[in-house]
């Protein structure tokens, strides 16, 4: 080997060490970077759920795998189902305490707080879930009801959605608005003060109590949620008139609710991806009732369950009796006013829209689906 050889051999040696040594020095350097941005969280969750509605609550466990799996590990929410940390009706309260980070559940079971909680999730007569999902997203919905929620330290995203209820299950046919009239419904928050002023007899009972309670006739109805969770309860064995539609839960939105101050603590690529795949499993949860609503409502029929629509007059005198106590929360609830004021304004161009094109083709499809053409 020549002199001149070895001198460049040298050369390229001392600037390939000073390369990787630089290239070291730079992968030190941003290890404490990336730490910082992924540090290791581990939060409590509790859902408003018990584990055997697999759909609503599962939305919490998918939360928590997604989440894991993003973070590799660093950032984990263990969900426990209703009633392992707290009763179910208490989910927002634990979050707003702090005694759990996040909880999963529906604004308006707080409807006795404030009316204004039932917004965010769903009010009678308001949007279907595609209208709340993009009232929530791009019409500044999810802003508006956290600026509700801010001084009960709660940040709220939403985190599912059941799609349009069913109106519940009844003993007997409810035909005219007369035979509302001392009915012992198992229905709670808005629907039931509407139903009230209807002569509606609304009862508040636990999942547990509400079979034997319709088996023993104290109760004449229920309502629950729609085909894939009502086949699990077994009702059409004991109130076979299953109603639709659930007019009172068009599009009920169900929320992960977050310690504010735990939320702000977060790192922002924390909360950037809390907010991708909060996104993520609420419409996971909308595409699963989709899918498993269809297969349980031939099922149910099968069982004995009679199909029954709401009368044009009953829904009709249900909606004005909406509206009267709408009228009342805006005279004398400011925080209610602002976010129904928004709400009704898009539910105004949502449903001018939705008729034209989406209404006809689903109307035609259902017109070939019932001359049995599909």
């Amino acid at each position: 080997m020549t002199k001149t050889n070895q001198l460049d051999r040298r050369g390229f040696l001392a600037r390939a060490t000073v390369g990787g040594a630089a290239a070291a020095a730079g992968a030190t350097l941003a290890a404490p970077a990336i730490a910082q941005e992924m540090p290791q969280v581990k939060w409590r969750l509790t859902s408003s759920f018990p584990k055997s509605l697999d759909t609503i609550y599962g939305a919490a466990d998918e939360l928590s795998r997604r989440l894991s799996e993003a973070t590799d590990g660093r950032f984990q929410i263990r969900p426990f189902a209703a009633g392992e940390i707290v009763p179910a009706l208490q989910a927002a309260d634990a979050a707003s305490e702090g005694s759990v980070e996040v909880c999963h559940t529906v604004g308006y079971y707080y409807f006795g707080k404030d009316p204004t909680w039932a917004l965010g999730s769903a009010v009678p007569f308001s949007l279907s879930a595609r209208g709340m999902n993009a009232w929530a997203y791009h019409g500044g919905g999810t802003d508006l009801y956290n600026e509700f929620l801010a001084d009960k330290n709660l940040y709220a995203l939403p985190g599912g959605n059941t799609g349009v209820q069913m109106g519940g299950w009844f003993r007997k046919e409810i035909k005219t608005l007369d035979d509302l009239k001392g009915l012992k419904f198992r229905v709670g928050g808005f629907a039931g003060s509407i139903l009230e002023r209807l002569g509606v007899v609304p009862q508040q009972l636990a999942g547990g109590d509400i079979y034997p309670a319709l088996e023993k006739g104290t109760l004449d109805a229920t309502e629950f949620v729609g085909p894939y969770d009502d086949q699990k309860l077994g009702f059409v064995k004991v109130a076979p008139y299953y109603y639709y539609p659930g007019w009172w839960e068009g599009g009920p939105t169900v929320h992960f609710m977050f310690n504010k101050a735990a939320w702000e603590g977060l790192p922002d690529t924390y909360k950037a991806l809390l907010k991708s795949i909060c996104q993520g499993v609420d419409a996971d949860m909308l595409q699963k009732y989709d899918y498993k609503n269809p297969t349980a409502i031939k099922q149910l029929v099968a069982e004995g369950a009679q199909l029954r629509p709401f009368s044009p007059e009953i829904l009709q005198a249900c909606y004005q009796a909406a509206e009267t106590v709408y009228s009342e929360l805006d005279a004398s609830n400011p925080a209610f006013k602002k976010i129904w004021d928004s709400i009704k304004a898009f539910r105004h161009d949502y449903y001018t829209w939705t008729q034209i094109a989406e209404y006809n083709y689903d109307t035609f499809m259902m017109q070939q689906r019932n001359a049995n053409k599909l």
